[in-house]
């Protein structure tokens, strides 16, 4: 910290990025700087200094700061920080003086206070020197309970070079769209008010400067980490600032308190385009936020039986079922919805978790001791938080359901209440006697239906219920499921260790999700599964090939009838298993890299290996090429004066059309780094619908 002129400056540092917050007059601090490393004596109040901007006709004599929380007192012009009433509702307009700091090596808290409202404003920043990302929350305490309507978490500006916003959007069995919106003047607000992350609006917003790809530029990028519905709103000024605000859904922190506090809000700044983003949020998921409840255990392959057997509970068919995933390299069984209470479709008994009799005669152990005998772990399907009319839970509790009696329902269902204690000491009691009394070693926790009102209660409440049962049985998996995508986030993500990435398992689909994903997801986190010959969500019959190598560039697993399959089928599908399972070590620790594909028809990455001396490169053809003959498919991020053994892992998939002798198709071949990345990779013909795979080693 520096003083100097009246300004106190602080500055945080990763070896890649500063960030250097400024207060003039002890307001709340603005950041006066977000670029690449400066000097370690660098003159931050002169640097904030030469950073105050002009002013002219029109305006007011001094602009009003684009702090941290932006001050409607201090007739700031766009969306203020902090919204706040009086428990009697009339409005709080605070004014922050500097109170106190505390600094550490790599984290900042600062502390304001406004005596005339006894309110208190604290902020906290921290950098992470390995992962390269920043972690910034916001808290605002008072003396009586106050209402407070929006609280955003640390408010920082957007690039003045840039022409566009990325954020994201989506729906059911279509999550991870990627919008690019034109900058102008005002603001793009996006908000989840349905009580969850939502397919729809994703909690994140990549800001690249002109000319940024996903190999090449600076780029920006931000994450809300809550799962309970949030607003974003970028906002350009009329004086031509911008601003980027992050915090809860607005007005979902119901009822006066005394204590409101912001989730973590994520961000970065990258020289190395969309992937130098999409890296550090990979990482920094992986390596700071999931806690593995087997850190040394390799991602096992994944059965799910959901889609070869819906609500038809055989145990005969389902043992046989185990045995043939086995046989194809399943290393973990899950056990879908329909085996507990009188469960036969999604109309009744959600939220009666005891063992379907009628189904399970002798309960579930014979399953799960066959699915053991297989050499397979046990996994069971819940959905705690949601609650049928037609249940003996909802007949002795009706008053646990959130929302009015006459609300429209979702899957024919509705939403239990986990603000209140009972409602989560309930299923704290259900869910752990089951895990208490049976070997499961995983839970696939869905998610069915939004809330019939937002409230954050319910998100604090679904947060503590899987604490405690993390606390209680901390060597099981939970994956997070809400009906696919509609619930990703980092906050989930700290109680939970993989997700669903989407309902849809057509193959194609997958192939652009789980891309636009990679912005901010990793391998270990991601499930992908390989689906059944003719997909249930789009209609679409699809080669096992395809199939199966867009799965294997995540959580690699499968979800079909392996009956199904024919020989040649399940050849291939256990060649592409084994070759995961040779690969998903140094794959789950890998980068994720999204290619500039010359081709807009190919949807390619490259998974490079955190030591760097391995790569695979998968190359999706996801539609006819407007061109004869493949473009060259140029890779990234290798050493330039280095020679890699290149080889396509498939070469045999080569169709009979494919006419020509590209080196690939019958040898491997050893270039330099400069030429696979200034040059590419010149790849065989095919048709549609098709994956290349491509493997490098550094010599």
């Amino acid at each position: 910290m520096t003083d100097q002129d009246d300004i106190r400056c602080w500055r945080l540092d990763d070896g890649v990025q500063t960030l250097v917050l400024a207060s003039v007059a002890d307001a709340l601090p603005e950041v006066a700087y977000w670029g690449g490393p400066l000097p370690g004596d660098e003159d931050l109040a002169a640097l904030a200094r030469a950073g105050l901007q002009d002013s002219t006709g029109g305006m007011l004599d001094t602009n009003p700061p684009l702090s941290v929380c932006p001050e409607a007192q201090r007739s700031f012009p766009g969306q203020p920080g902090a919204i706040l009433r009086c428990a009697d509702g009339l409005p709080v307009l605070p004014r922050f003086r500097f109170a106190a700091e505390e600094v550490g090596e790599n984290a900042v808290t600062l502390g304001f206070t406004d005596e005339a409202n006894a309110l208190r404003y604290s902020l906290t920043v921290e950098a992470d020197r390995e992962t390269r990302l920043i972690t910034l929350w916001a808290s605002l305490d008072g003396d009586a309970p106050f209402l407070c309507e929006w609280l955003a978490a640390p408010v920082l500006p957007a690039a003045q070079d840039a022409d566009e916003m990325i954020d994201v959007s989506g729906r059911w069995i279509g999550e991870f769209r990627l919008n690019r919106t034109p900058w102008s003047p005002g603001a793009r607000l996006r908000e989840s008010r349905t009580g969850r992350t939502g397919h729809e609006h994703f909690p994140g917003l990549v800001v690249p400067s002109r000319g940024t790809t996903n190999t090449h530029g600076v780029a920006h990028g931000f994450h809300y980490g809550w799962s309970g519905g949030h607003r974003m709103i970028a906002e350009e000024l009329p004086d031509g600032r911008r601003q980027i605000q992050f915090g809860h859904a607005q007005g979902t922190q119901i009822g006066a308190a005394t204590r409101f506090e912001t989730a973590r809000l994520y961000a970065t700044r990258a020289t190395t385009g969309l992937n130098g983003v999409a890296t550090a949020f990979q990482r920094h998921l992986r390596d700071r936020i999931v806690t593995w409840p087997k850190p040394d255990a390799s991602r096992p392959v994944h059965y799910n039986c959901w889609e070869a057997i819906y609500f038809d509970h055989d145990l005969a068919r389902l043992k046989e079922i185990a045995t043939q995933a086995a046989a194809l390299g399943a290393e973990r069984f899950v056990l879908d919805d329909g085996w507990f209470g009188r469960r036969d479709d999604d109309y009744r008994a959600l939220g009666d978790w005891e063992v379907d009799p009628r189904k399970y005669p002798d309960g579930l152990g014979p399953l799960i001791d066959h699915v053991h005998a297989e050499g397979m772990t046990f996994g069971l399907w819940f959905e705690p938080e949601m609650v049928n009319t037609d249940s003996d839970l909802y007949r002795a509790h009706p008053d646990w359901a959130l929302g009015p009696a006459d609300q429209v329902e979702g899957r024919h269902q509705r939403v239990l209440d986990l603000a209140n204690p009972e409602v989560v000491d309930f299923l704290h009691d259900r869910i752990g006697k089951l895990l208490a009394t049976h070997a499961i070693d995983y839970i696939k926790w869905d998610h069915n239906r939004v809330l019939p009102l937002p409230d954050a209660a319910q998100t604090a409440g679904t947060y503590a219920l899987l604490a405690r049962l993390r606390a209680d049985h901390p060597q099981v998996e939970i994956e997070s499921c809400a009906s696919g995508g509609g619930r990703i986030d980092f906050g989930i993500l700290r109680h939970t260790s993989r997700v669903w990435l989407s309902d849809s398992n057509d193959a194609l689909e997958r192939l652009r999700i789980q891309h636009d994903a990679a912005l901010f997801l990793p391998l270990a986190v991601t499930g992908s599964h390989v689906g059944p010959r003719h997909c249930h969500t789009s209609g679409r019959v699809l080669d096992i090939r395809f199939r199966a190598w867009v799965a294997a560039q995540r959580h690699m697993g499968f979800e079909m009838d392996p009956a199904e399959l024919t020989d040649d089928e399940a050849e291939v599908l256990k060649d592409v298993t084994a070759w995961w399972k040779a690969n998903r070590d140094w794959m789950r620790t890998a980068d994720i890299l999204r290619l500039d594909s010359a081709d807009p028809a190919v949807i390619a990455e490259q998974q490079q290996a955190a030591d760097g001396s391995r790569f695979v490169a998968f190359a999706g053809i996801a539609a006819a090429s407007s061109q004869i003959l493949p473009r060259p498919l140029r890779l990234t991020a290798l050493d330039p004066d280095a020679r890699y053994a290149v080889t396509l892992r498939n070469r045999a998939d080569a169709p009979r059309l494919s006419l020509g002798k590209p080196a690939l198709k019958s040898e491997t071949v050893t270039l330099p780094g400069r030429y696979l990345m200034d040059h590419g990779l010149t790849l065989p013909w095919s048709f549609p619908l098709a994956m290349w795979v491509i493997e490098g080693e550094r010599q």
